[in-house]
């Protein structure tokens, strides 16, 4: 046994529906690794528990899986808004939200995150981008003023198949833009952050407080 599958044998189940839009991702998708799948499915849902959310933004839906996953863990009365540029998934990802039972939580937008996130009239609480990579900085800096003082972002794939810690092509703009926006992080006093080592890099960062000195 390896230590992905030990650390899945000891983590809660995938629930079936989500196992089902797992299945179907990887036989109908070009690039399935894209779905966040089961354990990282379970770790969504466990900061949601925590966190408590009222209001959650989600940049980057691709087949609704980690949408359903922080759903599952929300209130009745809380709301995700989840945005997707591409439009020929849209169908496909609304089957899916109607396949559970926490998909009415859930307001899918189709086009530019950049351009949705404008329109968005909201507070978040939690913030998960998991979007083009070339667009992290901007999609950063788009929704914290939109994060509440003590809400949290969370931001996937900041180790990158571990290109951040190799020589980077200069045409390699995905990896160039992952390290800006980790090496910009860092040094944002207006936030508090950990990078943790979770599947492809997971970057926890939190809001400071109004009465915290930046």
């Amino acid at each position: 046994m390896n230590i992905d599958n030990y650390l899945l044998s000891h983590s809660d189940k995938e629930p079936e529906y989500l196992a089902r839009i797992n299945r179907t991702t990887h036989v109908r998708m070009l690039n399935p690794r894209m779905c966040s799948g089961h354990f990282q499915g379970r770790v969504l849902a466990m900061f949601c528990h925590m966190i408590q959310p009222l209001k959650v933004l989600e940049i980057g839906t691709f087949t609704g899986y980690s949408a359903l996953c922080m759903a599952e863990a929300l209130n009745a009365d809380a709301v995700l808004h989840t945005i997707e540029c591409d439009d020929e998934l849209e169908e496909f990802i609304l089957q899916n939200f109607r396949g559970s039972e926490h998909g009415h939580k859930i307001n899918l937008h189709i086009g530019d995150a950049l351009t949705e996130i404008e329109k968005l009239n909201e507070t978040f609480d939690l913030v998960f981008i998991d979007a083009d990579k070339r667009e992290y900085l901007a999609y950063y800096e788009a929704v914290l003023p939109k994060l509440k003082p003590g809400g949290f972002i969370l931001a996937d794939n900041t180790l990158w198949d571990g290109k951040v810690l190799k020589p980077v092509d200069a045409n390699d703009n995905q990896t160039i833009e992952i390290m800006r926006f980790n090496d910009f992080i860092t040094t944002d006093h207006r936030v508090e952050k950990v990078m943790l080592p979770l599947r492809d890099g997971l970057t926890i960062i939190r809001k400071k407080c109004a009465n915290v000195p930046i």
